[in-house]
């Protein structure tokens, strides 16, 4: 996701989402009467010269110097009825990733043909509400977890940080790039099909509360569904051990958040919990110690303030879970993370950095041999020049580092990337 698309200066200072990925309201309001259709977009390109523990392996080399890069479209309607009744839709289409094009010039998709799977579909909703009652979302996207998190500052560089799947941290190996759930808008959780309110603001507070029954997206889970099977949308229960702890049921969260503008300080602080559970195991083998997870139960909090261009943060999370939002496996250590970032704006540019820090299970199951505690964490540095309203430049350096004693794999799994790259970000 992108926090900062480069709407204005100003809105990269508050940091502010854009068409409605982190928005909680329509996103452009309408008179009476009145219907809207808008086609939105964001394209950014980058080149990077990255290095990593993994740019070479087996006998594998990566060239240090790569590109990035994502498009994606943003089609919507918002309107509102003749008694004041809003209500809209919006899709978000992404350019996907693939193998290697090793084609003449094809665009591939991971089936290795020209155009296969090019784009896909991350957020479908729609609303309906008003300012003095809430708005009711409903569709593949945000909830409250994420929508009402603050003090995590993406504002700066390219926008995305550690939490990118088209940004520069796209480039370098998964395997040496420290991973996080200190970003609550990941595709985990805002890629599936729920039903959110969004309370209106009053005296300064605002919350939500969203509900997802089962883990699946628009249509998925449809496409085989001639018996019960672990293909199912709705599946509670199954025989498979490996379905396990991918897969989710009855998925809530709420969150609260409040906001104050006085003497020039804009300051919002927000809380937050999350709570799945992983579909049953019903079956006579025993269920591996790696499928046997606790239900997934994250509570998060978070500050920022905002004065004179400056804006300050900081968000901590912690509880049931492994990265990314996944279920971790039972009798293994809780997940706590943290993040301090800040960004300031001063005529067209902006400057930013931050750092974040994470302890999961990680690799670790139960009487494994294995170091109980994955360490991470993450720093980024950024500036940009904005052009005009659509149009930025960036400059932007990454360091991530992760450690886990993995005895079954040779021994110390030590692992650190760096990356400093410059490109460009535009929006319509």
């Amino acid at each position: 996701m992108r926090k900062i698309l480069l709407a204005t200066v100003a809105t990269l200072g508050a940091g502010l989402a854009f068409t409605g990925a982190a928005n909680a309201q329509p996103v452009k309001p309408v008179a009476p009467g009145t219907v809207l259709v808008h086609l939105n977009g964001y394209l950014q390109f980058g080149i990077d010269d990255s290095g990593s523990t993994y740019n070479t392996y087996l006998g594998n080399k990566l060239n240090a110097v790569s590109t990035n890069g994502d498009a994606r479209l943003y089609a919507g309607v918002d309107a509102k009825t003749v008694t004041g009744i809003a209500y809209g839709a919006q899709i978000e289409l992404r350019t996907t990733t693939s193998d290697a094009n090793v084609g003449a010039g094809k665009a591939t998709g991971t089936t290795g043909t020209a155009g296969t799977e090019t784009f896909y579909i991350k957020r479908a909703y729609g609303y309906i509400g008003t300012k003095e009652d809430g708005y009711v979302r409903f569709g593949q996207g945000d909830s409250a977890f994420t929508l009402l998190q603050t003090g995590v500052i993406e504002a700066f560089g390219d926008g995305a940080q550690f939490n990118s799947d088209g940004g520069q941290s796209l480039v370098l190996p998964s395997k040496a790039t420290p991973a996080n759930f200190i970003y609550a808008d990941a595709s985990g959780l805002y890629a599936t099909d729920k039903v959110v309110y969004l309370t209106p603001t009053i005296a300064g507070f605002s919350g939500a509360f969203g509900y997802e029954p089962n883990s699946n997206g628009l249509k998925e889970g449809y496409a085989s569904d001639a018996t019960a099977s672990s293909t199912s949308a709705a599946q509670s229960s199954t025989t498979t051990a490996s379905d396990i702890g991918s897969r989710r049921k009855n998925t809530f969260d709420v969150a609260a958040m409040y906001s104050l503008k006085s003497h020039g300080y804009l300051t919002k602080a927000s809380v937050g919990y999350i709570h799945a559970n992983p579909i049953g195991y019903n079956s006579t083998v025993a269920l591996p110690a790696a499928n046997n997870v606790d239900s997934l139960s994250v509570l998060e909090a978070g500050a920022q303030t905002t004065y004179a261009g400056l804006t300050i943060g900081a968000n901590i999370k912690g509880g049931q879970t492994l990265d990314g939002y996944k279920f971790k496996p039972k009798g293994t250590r809780d997940g706590l993370t943290y993040i301090v970032g800040a960004s300031y704006v001063v005529g067209p540019y902006v400057i930013g950095g931050s750092f974040y820090d994470a302890q999961t299970a990680g690799a670790y199951t139960p009487k494994s041999v294995d170091a109980r505690t994955l360490s991470e964490y993450g720093a980024a540095a950024g500036a940009n020049y904005v052009l005009d309203k659509d149009i930025s430049l960036y400059i932007q350096y990454l360091y991530g580092h992760e450690h886990q004693y993995k005895a079954l794999t040779g021994g110390k799994t030590n692992a650190q990337v760096q990356l400093i790259g410059t490109g460009a970000t535009l929006k319509w």
